[in-house]
């Protein structure tokens, strides 16, 4: 059997079959849906449910509080329907499904940025480009069939200059079963198997509001493409880059930062570090990335927010930014890094 799912304020309608959740069938008929790890731990996909009946699997308890289910709100990828059903959700688009591929990835290049991170350069297939948004993510298909999912670092125009090739950023999270490959077995010219684009974090670039970028640690990767798209479009837009790491080493990819604000006239860069140590001499801003914003900014009313990073980074920057700046909760683009240990979180 299977349902019709209505979608507000857009009015796109798409189809449900068994067993399937809501956010699967969006995905595979284009339907442009908001999400982040489809795993029930971000909360990016949460909408509400205004018509219908759905089952919920089990997800992290911050991705859908109580408080929230009993308001209505669903994650789209993890309600399964059982009959027609009804949604409130903002993010429907058709730009942002560009069609999802699995194909195999050649390792072009390891190259150690910093102690416990691995900046990975993949050959896509040379067939054609992958097309996809500045900001969308990749998810590795690992021998026993589970997956990984990582940003890509690099704006899709650059395929132009390099060949289909995209680059990850990869922290070693010991005892993980893709990075602890990465770090220690896995080598150039290793062949990989890959699926994307995925994810509904990128560039909107029909506004020409401020924006602020919000980074902790690999969390920089789709921030990065996103600079090298704006740059790429001779976008005019004041942007601000908050980056934020524990130690100054976190902060991989400094110098490049350092490149590009010096060579886009609107791009102000403000690291940020929250545990230095004397010995490593740092002399910048301290304390909590998220916090700074707070300190620059009275009012976001005007700006637009794009996040990526840990979740507590991320979920402390949209409550703050929407409460006590005026950000519309509408103008907050979010992609929240989760582990596996998030995952399996559940309720």
């Amino acid at each position: 059997m299977s349902f019709t799912a209505s979608v507000l304020p857009s009015g796109r309608a798409f189809t449900l079959q068994d067993d399937e959740t809501i956010l699967a069938a969006a995905i595979r008929q284009g339907i442009g849906l908001p999400y982040g790890c489809k795993d029930g731990a971000c909360g990016s996909c949460k909408c509400k449910k205004l018509e219908g009946e759905v089952t919920m699997a089990e997800h992290q308890p911050r991705a859908l509080t109580p408080e929230e289910a009993a308001q209505g709100f669903i994650l789209t990828c993890r309600a399964t329907a059982h009959s027609d059903v009804v949604l409130e959700s903002r993010n429907v688009t058709d730009e942002s499904a560009f069609p999802i591929r699995k194909m195999p990835v050649r390792v072009a290049a390891l190259e150690k940025k910093s102690d416990d991170v691995m900046l990975l350069r993949l050959q896509l297939p040379a067939t054609e480009a992958l097309r996809y948004h500045a900001g969308q993510y990749l998810e590795f298909i690992l021998r026993d069939g589970s997956r990984r999912a990582y940003s890509m670092a690099t704006a899709p125009h650059r395929q132009d200059e390099t060949g289909p090739s995209t680059e990850l950023h990869i922290r070693h999270m010991p005892g993980g079963k893709f990075t602890d490959q990465v770090f220690s077995t896995l080598k150039e010219r290793d062949i990989l198997r890959c699926e994307g684009p995925f994810g509904s974090f990128y560039l909107r670039e029909d506004s020409q509001k401020p924006i602020v970028l919000l980074a902790s640690g690999t969390g920089f990767a789709p921030i990065k493409a996103l600079i090298e798209q704006l740059r790429h479009k001779g976008s005019d837009r004041p942007v601000t880059l908050y980056w934020g790491g524990r130690r100054p080493a976190d902060l991989y990819l400094h110098d490049w930062v350092l490149q590009q604000a010096a060579e886009m006239p609107g791009l102000t860069y403000v690291p940020v570090v929250s545990n230095a140590l004397p010995e490593d001499g740092w002399t910048g801003r301290a304390g909590f990335v998220h916090q700074a914003v707070l300190d620059d900014f009275a009012d976001l009313s005007g700006h637009q927010v794009y996040a990526c990073g840990a979740p507590i980074v991320v979920e402390s920057a949209q409550a703050a930014y929407t409460a006590q700046r005026g950000l519309p909760a509408e103008e907050f683009y979010a992609d929240a890094f989760t582990s596996e240990a998030d995952k399996h979180q559940v309720a």
